[in-house]
């Protein structure tokens, strides 16, 4: 005979709601949804996609803590239910909203946490290992909670591993909040996108059985210049799963190895293949010590990225693809096989498919890239959407830029020249690149020209009155013949130069 778990109605809706809302990505417009089903009238209005605006302004939102109040209360009243023959349902619904609860009541701990490891980081730190006080009140709070049902259940104390989750959760949110700023539908679906390349669709199963798994697979960041690809590969990077040591009471990662870039155009394939894979001393002209390489430093929980592996040398893609394949790979001059521990992520400014499809990129490492994709969208696509975003872009570039200090008298200055000189219709070819080099130019000139609108931008024109120097004739040409291929390698081979040097040349020539 099964007992009744929930006393009432009401009790039943809001377990199943606060289930539904546990297992959904936060920056959906799902959850807004189920916040708003949850608390009823006492829902707030006017919260909205979660976004930073203010330097201060990570806090649960008041809607969120709600929700946490009436999870804790909820749970807690049922707990005590929990002795008889519950049905399945109900038990995995409670679940779900003790584990909400106890997320929420310990935030303000895991965002100390993550803000540890953040300084560790920046400060280049050598420990790698850091203690977390807030474990023994989380563990007696799940005990509490959760203890009977995993009693009941057979199951093992699950503390360690939740609390673990709970920390890559709060790392994430953490990363993709202040990363990824602005209010627009595509700003939104930026960072759901990079929420579910961290969890999956389908938190319940990344609980379970992912958690250890998602290094296996290699995300792709596609996207315009200048539009923050590097900016959500480190997102990705430093939100992976760390797992809870829990007879020391520490979290371990190294600092240092998290996140490994390299950006495949600004390097000679040679240089690049011993970046990542390592060298042996006496492998080539210049080796004259061992090297480990990006695949070898980096740690289980640690990412390399590979910046416009479309440049990628072909003999180098099939290397990369072994990799990928085996999780395995060999240093240059020597045979002995290393283990790959780490995820890739790349980037790209091109569209892969096509490359492929003209034989300018490996379709089989193509298919190894392409199962985890994020898009990362113009700022002209972000303010057809909601204009108010360049300010909110600009602010926060203004703060970075001047400091706190000085940072809301810049961004008046720079949003007044967009305004006045740039009008509402520029379309910010250089993306948020371009925006951040707009607000440093009126920092030190109070005035900006974009790079289109340069006298003699049109290249015949000038050619025919003379105009350029040899070093701006081959800049804008090698810029020309890159828009139409989309390829540094093409266009290198289109020119007959190094591809480095066309890298440099385009750069020169495109940037404000």
């Amino acid at each position: 005979m099964y007992m009744k778990l929930f006393p009432s109605r009401r009790d039943r809706d809001d377990a199943a709601l606060i289930s539904a809302l546990a297992a959904t990505n936060p920056f959906s417009a799902a959850r807004i949804d189920l916040e708003r089903r949850t608390l009823r009238e006492r829902y707030v209005e006017g919260a909205g996609f979660w976004s930073l605006r203010t330097e201060n302004e990570e806090a649960p939102s008041e809607n969120a803590m709600r929700v946490g109040e009436r999870a804790w209360s909820l749970a807690r009243t049922l707990r005590g239910r929990l002795g008889g023959h519950c049905r399945e349902e109900e038990l995995a619904h409670y679940e779900d909203v003790a584990r909400f609860a106890l997320y929420q009541r310990h935030d303000d701990a895991l965002l100390a946490l993550t803000r540890t490891l953040e300084a560790r980081v920046a400060e280049g730190s050598r420990e790698l290992t850091f203690s977390a006080p807030d474990y023994p009140a989380f563990a007696d709070d799940a005990a509490e909670l959760l203890g009977p049902l995993w009693q009941g259940a057979g199951r093992s104390d699950d503390s360690a591993h939740l609390y673990a989750l709970f920390f890559q959760f709060r790392r994430t949110f953490h990363h993709v909040f202040a990363t990824v700023v602005g209010r627009s539908a595509p700003t939104a679906r930026l960072r759901e996108a990079i929420w579910e390349s961290t969890f999956t669709h389908d938190l319940r199963r990344y609980y379970r059985s992912l958690h250890d798994r998602m290094g296996d697979i290699t995300t792709l960041i596609v996207g315009a210049s200048g539009t923050g690809k590097e900016l959500v590969a480190r997102a990705v990077a430093f939100s992976r799963h760390l797992p809870f040591d829990v007879r020391r009471g520490t979290f371990s990662v190294d600092p240092r190895a998290i996140f490994l870039p390299l950006n495949v155009a600004a390097l000679s394939p040679t240089l690049i293949e011993s970046e990542l894979f390592g060298h042996k001393r006496g492998s080539f002209t210049g080796a004259v010590a061992d090297r480990e390489g990006w695949l070898g430093a980096c740690s289980p929980a640690g990412a390399v990225f590979l910046d416009e592996i479309g440049e990628l040398d072909p003999a180098i893609q099939v290397k990369l693809l072994r990799a990928l394949q085996t999780r395995s790979f060999q240093r240059l001059g020597e045979t002995k096989t290393r283990p790959f521990w780490g995820k890739i992520i790349a980037a790209s400014g091109r569209d892969l498919d096509a490359a492929a499809s003209e034989g300018r990129f490996r379709r089989d490492l193509y298919y190894r890239l392409c199962a985890d994709v994020i898009r990362t969208p113009t700022l002209a696509e972000r303010l057809d959407d909601d204009p108010s975003e360049l300010s909110d872009l600009i602010r926060f570039i203004a703060r970075r830029v001047a400091g706190p200090r000085e940072a809301a008298s810049l961004a008046d200055e720079a949003q007044g020249f967009a305004t006045q000189s740039l009008g509402p219709g520029y379309r910010w070819p250089g993306n948020v690149r371009e925006l951040e080099q707009c607000v440093r130019n009126v920092l030190v000139r109070r005035r900006y020209q974009p790079a289109a609108a340069k006298p003699g931008d049109d290249l015949a024109q000038a050619l025919a009155e003379g105009r350029l120097s040899a070093d701006e004739l081959l800049d804008r040409y090698a810029a020309s013949v890159y828009r139409t291929t989309g390829s540094f390698a093409e266009t290198a081979r289109r020119l007959g130069l190094d591809r480095r040097t066309i890298a440099r040349r385009v750069r020169a020539a495109l940037e404000p």
